[in-house]
Formats: C-alpha cells, sequence, structure tokens
C-alpha cells in the first residue's frame, strides 16, 4: 500500500529556515549556559575551548555532507532506517535505528530535568517559595513540587506542538531559536562593555572548579580533553534529515544539503563567541570559582540582566526537546513502516500528519523527567552520544555503499570530494566511536553507562525476535516520495 493510504500522510509544510531552526536549536539549546565554565576548565583557558569547538565542527562537517545527500536523494522521515537496511540489511537496520532512538528519545526528559533544575536552583534562590514544598530525594537530588509543575508545563507545551504537526512545532522552533541568539548577544554585548581580550590570559592554565579540574598539563592536552565532549553538543543535527518528508512542496534539495553543514559551522560559531564573549566578562581564573559561572557572573554585575539571562537558560532546553521529539517520533515512525516496531507505528494521524504512537510514548516519557531529579539521567549523556555517532558512522558508511550499489540514483546534492569525502565521515565518526569505548580513552563509558547499552540492546533483541515472524510474513509497502519508490 502506499504512504497516502497509510490513515493520513504527512504535512509537507517546511522550509529551508524551518529545518535550519530545527537543527541549530537542537544543537545549541543543551547546556551551554551551564557548561561554559566547566568548559574552560577542563581544557585550562578560553581559548583552548575555543579551538576544541572549532575543530569539533569541522571534524563533524564531511557527515553532516553525507546526510545531505541521502536525505536529498531519499526524503523520507526516519531516513536513517532506510538508508542503513538498503545497504546493510534489516538487522543492523533495527540496531541503528534502535540505539538512535534511545540516544534521541532520553534527551527529551532531559530537558525537562534542565528545566526543573534551573527553576529549583536558580529561580529558588530569588524565590525560595519555589523551594517551599519537598517532594522527596532521587539518588541525592531534591525534587520540588512547584518547580516539577513549571517544568511540566513546558513540556506539555512542547508535546502539544508536536501533537498538532510539523509546522506548530517549527513555529517553535523558530521562537526559541532567536530567544537563544538574544542570550549570546547580551553576553557580546556585556563583554564588550564590561570585559576585554586581557581577561582571557593566561592562555593556558590548570584550575580547579566547583564540579570539574583541569587534567591537561599542556594546552594541547586541554584542546583534545574538550574535543572529545563536542560531539554531545553537536549532536541534533541529525534531527534535520529525520523530518525530510514534511519538506515544503518544491524545496531546492541542493540547497537542503547546505542546511545541515550550516547548522554545524553556526553553532560552532556561536559556541566560540559564547566562550569568548563569558571568558572575557571578568578574569577567566575567577569566572569559574562559582558552580555556573554564566550566571553568577551576571549576578554580580546587574540583577536585571541575571534574571534575563536566567529566562533565556530557562526556555533554552525547550529548543532541543522539541526538536528530538520531532526527530524520534520519525525514528519510530520509519522503523514502524519496516515491520521493526509494531504496526501501529506506522499510523500517521490523517489530519495532523503526525506519528500517533510514537507521539504518545514521548509523551510519556517526557513528563515523567521532572519527576526524576537532576542526578538519574546523568549516566545516560554519555550513552546519548554514543547512539548518535554510531548512527552517524552506520549513515556514512552507507552512504560510501550506496555510491557502488546504486550508482544511478538521483542525488540533488553530492558530498564535496566525492567518494573521498565520505571516506572522511567514515573515518572521522569511527575515530570518535573508538575513543568511546576503547578503555582509557578520556571519553570512554563507565561500568553504569556500559550496562545501560547492554541492556537497552537486549530489550531490543526481545522485541526482534517476537516481531521476526510477523516482519517475514508482512506484505510489501511502497512509499512513494516524489519519484522515489522505496520499498520495504
Amino acid at each position: 500500500m502506499s504512504a497516502s493510504n497509510q490513515k493520513g500522510s504527512m504535512q509537507k509544510t517546511l522550509s529551508l529556515w524551518n529545518f535550519f531552526t530545527i537543527g541549530f536549536g537542537a544543537i545549541i539549546g543543551t547546556g551551554w549556559v551551564l557548561m561554559v565554565g566547566d568548559w574552560m576548565i577542563i581544557g585550562g583557558g578560553p581559548v583552548a575551548a575555543m579551538i576544541a569547538f572549532i575543530i569539533g565542527a569541522v571534524f563533524l562537517l564531511p557527515i553532516g555532507a553525507v546526510f545531505g545527500e541521502l536525505t536529498a536523494a531519499i526524503p523520507i522521515s526516519g531516513g536513517i532506517v532506510e538508508y542503513v537496511d538498503r545497504t546493510y540489511g534489516n538487522t543492523m537496520s533495527y540496531i541503528t535505528g534502535w540505539f538512535l532512538a534511545l540516544g534521541n528519545a532520553i534527551l527529551c526528559p532531559w530537558e525537562a530535568i534542565a528545566i526543573s533544575t534551573l527553576v529549583s536552583d536558580m529561580f529558588g534562590d530569588l524565590f525560595p517559595i519555589l523551594r517551599s514544598i519537598k517532594l522527596y530525594s532521587i539518588m541525592g537530588a531534591d525534587v520540588y513540587l512547584l518547580p516539577t509543575v513549571i517544568a511540566l508545563s513546558f513540556a506539555v507545551y512542547v508535546i502539544i506542538q508536536n501533537f498538532r504537526g510539523a509546522s506548530a512545532a517549527a513555529s517553535l522552533q523558530a521562537f526559541l531559536t532567536k530567544a537563544l541568539l538574544c542570550g549570546m548577544i547580551l553576553a557580546m554585548g556585556i563583554s564588550l562593555v564590561k570585559g576585554g581580550p586581557e581577561n582571557i590570559q593566561p592562555i593556558f592554565a590548570s584550575v580547579e572548579g566547583a564540579a570539574s579540574s583541569t587534567s591537561a598539563s599542556t594546552m594541547f592536552a586541554g584542546i583534545i580533553s574538550v574535543l572529545v565532549m563536542t560531539p554531545f553538543f553537536y549532536a541534533g543535527f541529525d534531527t534535520i534529515p529525520q523530518q525530510a518528508e514534511e519538506a515544503a512542496e518544491g524545496l531546492d534539495w541542493n540547497k537542503f544539503g547546505r542546511v545541515i553543514s550550516l547548522a554545524l559551522l553556526a553553532s560552532g560559531g556561536f559556541y566560540m563567541v559564547c566562550i569568548y564573549s563569558f571568558g572575557s566578562i571578568i578574569p577567566w581564573t575567577d569566572f569559574v570559582k562559582s558552580s555556573v559561572p554564566a550566571l553568577a557572573c551576571l549576578k554580580t554585575i546587574n540583577i536585571f540582566l541575571y534574571i534575563a539571562m536566567l529566562c533565556i537558560a530557562t526556555i533554552g532546553p525547550m529548543g532541543p526537546m522539541n526538536s528530538f521529539y520531532g526527530a524520534t517520533s520519525r525514528i519510530m515512525l520509519a522503523m514502524g513502516r519496516k515491520g521493526q516496531l509494531p504496526r501501529s507505528f506506522a499510523e500517521v494521524d490523517p489530519v495532523s500528519g503526525t506519528p500517533k504512537t510514537a507521539n504518545i510514548l514521548l509523551a510519556v516519557l517526557t513528563v515523567i523527567g521532572p519527576f526524576l531529579g537532576k542526578k538519574m539521567l546523568v549516566p545516560l549523556t554519555n550513552v546519548s552520544a554514543l547512539a548518535f555517532i554510531f548512527a552517524c558512522t552506520m549513515v556514512s558508511f552507507s552512504c560510501y555503499k550506496m555510491r557502488l550499489t546504486e550508482p544511478d540514483l538521483p542525488r540533488p546534492y553530492k558530498v564535496p570530494g566525492g567518494k573521498f569525502g565520505i571516506s572522511l565521515a567514515c573515518l572521522a565518526g569511527s575515530l570518535i566511536v573508538l575513543l568511546m569505548i576503547v578503555p582509557g580513552s578520556p571519553a570512554t563509558l563507565n561500568a553504569v553507562e556500559w550496562s545501560i547499552v547492554l541492556e537497552w540492546l537486549a530489550i531490543g533483541l526481545i522485541i526482534k525476535t517476537l516481531h521476526r515472524n510477523k516482519t517475514s510474513g508482512s506484505t510489501t509497502i511502497s512509499i512513494s516520495i516524489d519519484d522515489t519508490q522505496i520499498h520495504k
């Protein structure tokens, strides 16, 4: 049967600007206010942190170009599942989609926790009533009623927008992107008025922060220490191709291929300006002494600027929550179409054009987040990063193989450098994965994180086994996207 007959079809409303804000907002929305001080501490200064983030963006550019080529050629929701299936088979496609679903889905409740943490820890200092009703403690983290309710209201709003359709979610993302840019402009302005480049001296120094310290002995080692962290903070550009099936009619797919790379470069520029601005307001060795230095620094300068930045930081997590919510539902939609998940995941709401079952599941996961406490999901951040990079690496290898197996596939956009450029993407992804799994690496997973990976793999294996008979006996589904037939 055709996609249009699957109880509704996807709405085609997203423009190039919508795709850019989806990816850009997903990348920069997580942690820049909370983590900018730690980046300086770990790197031994703002300069090392800036160099590491720009190298990280350039390092991921070939992977972004690979996504651009495949998405422009095969513009379907959750395309990663399709790319890997066409090149390495259903089993590897399932593993890739399953891990990416974990990596993306967990960021929805994670962002809800970030909002409740900011409300309780930062706004709670200004308005103690926010911490007047303690519900319980979990893993040493206190959970308060009012911050939880506020975080839930933010999460519910994102959920409603995603149930309404891609256009509503994209409008929300555009607003959040502008808010984040206002935060960066605010930091730049304060830096120009109050600070100066002399405050980033010394170029390298070992320092001790509230939650981290400099373990590197040289500036080069400091750059490497920050560099291995950057994939997590660039995670999110894959949300752009996940919703490609909802592109507006007549969209220029050649330009679409470049949007992903532009989102990466823009995010790299954002991070560099952010690090420099905060690192030069006051001497950076003084800046990093407080637990959340970006906010503590502004509080000493002007309480109104502090409140403005705190508001921006609080709504900031809504951006990645919104992007990853939409992306994860499309991954599950693609897996449902393949028979890798129950067929209900392949159903699309006839009115809004959104994946119904996936949206319901994600809504449940997201609203649970604020109740878990800020320490509950910390081990999942590295798991999320590994899942993201593993999927990117598989897509890169799929792109290379598809150049050999499907040379005549129409490609409106191609990776610069051809097979050599694709090889660079394969190499970049493989190196990052190795850094995260080889013992002794500064980014290797710990025992708790490995247990999460193995448990998720075991659950996936059980689901795969239960649905094997259904999948083998299912009818062929042919989804028509423009003139491209994707057979399932």
